[in-house]
């Protein structure tokens, strides 16, 4: 790649980077301790990795 197509791909990565948000934390939960706490999400590859488990046979 070209010099300029790095700096393109630069500038992408860092318009992308700052678009990511942070989870809100469940505002409920602070008030009122006997909520149940939800789970934590999964991250993408933690959730293939149980998709790959399920289809396998033991």
């Amino acid at each position: 790649m070209g010099k300029k197509e790095d700096q393109r791909i630069a500038r992408l990565a860092q318009k992308n980077a700052a678009k990511i948000k942070p989870p809100v934390a469940e505002r409920a939960a602070q008030y009122d301790s006997t909520l149940r706490q939800k789970p934590e999400e999964m991250d993408s590859e933690t959730r293939r990795l149980f998709k790959e488990m399920k289809k396998r046979e033991f």
